[in-house]
This record gives structure tokens, sequence and C-alpha cells, in this order.
């Protein structure tokens, strides 16, 4: 369980309380949960899942590949073709599942995720190498994440949107 607030004083009085209740441990800072890293600052708290970013791309054979600066092809068409090339389904299943799993602190990843999410059921080789793409834009940069700003106002929501 991970307990956190911003008054001092009353998450000592939850510890103190789930103290009496349940047999916990406190294991002090939060440093890793669930595989996302957390590393703190004077400039607020940052997210990341670096070292599961490596594992994934090890596991892949992606570890020595090409780097590339976008996830995913500016122009590219995905498509269930008739002839295409049929590729290990559960492979591809693993793969995009792991990557949906490093979304949660790389939101970069988000929307060529959900492109190649849409052949889960009949990945072809073009899908494959769509994802390889995605492993190689990994490469790139593994220990991006989120930065949340320590005193910012989270209150406001900016969105940007394209016409197309």
């Amino acid at each position: 369980m991970v307990v956190t607030r911003n008054d001092l004083e009353e998450r000592k009085t939850l510890q103190k309380y789930l103290l009496e209740e349940f047999e916990i441990k406190d294991l002090g800072s939060l440093k890793c949960f669930l595989r996302i890293e957390v590393s703190r600052s004077n400039r607020g708290i940052f997210l990341s899942q670096r070292k599961y970013a490596l594992d994934v791309l090890q596991e892949n054979g992606m570890s020595a590949c090409q780097l590339v600066d976008t996830p995913i092809e500016e122009v590219l068409k995905l498509g269930v073709e008739i002839d295409q090339v049929p590729n290990d389904k559960g492979r591809y299943q693993r793969l995009v599942g792991r990557l949906m799993y490093l979304s949660h602190t790389r939101p970069d990843l988000a929307y060529a995720l959900s492109i190649v999410s849409q052949f889960m059921h009949n990945p072809g080789e073009q899908h494959m190498n769509t994802v390889m793409h995605i492993l190689r834009y990994l490469k790139h940069a593994p220990g991006k994440g989120i930065l949340f700003l320590k005193n910012k106002d989270y209150q406001n929501v900016h969105a940007y949107t394209d016409a197309d």
C-alpha cells in the first residue's frame, strides 16, 4: 500500500491507525512500485520505467538497434490485407501489451500503440515492423518519463488538437 499526503501530520495519523489495525511495515520513501521508478528532487517527482523499457528491448533482441526519432512513421497506413504475411500472433500481443504498460509513464507512445493495438487479432509482417519501429524509438530515450512539478497548479488542463 502506498500512503501519500500533502499534510505530514495527517499522513502520520493515518499510518498510526493502519499500524494499530493491521500488521504492516513502513518501508520509507517510495522508490519503485509496480516497475515504475520514483525519483524526488527539489523540482518535483519524476516517474519513469527505464529498467522495464530496457528489459523489453533486451528480451526482443533490440538492445543494439538503430535509433529513430519518432514512435511511428508519419504517413504510415496500416490495414489488414488478404495476402499479408502472417506473424506470430502471441508474440505480437505480448509485445504490444508490454508496451501499453510502458505508456503509463510514456504518453508519447500512446498514439502509436493505439494504431498497432487495432491489429491484435490478425497481425501481419507490416504490423510487427511497426512495433519494431516503436522499440527503436524506445531505445532512443528509455529513461523518459513524467515530471510532476512541485507547487504547480494542476487545476487547469491544456489540450491541443489538429483540425484533421
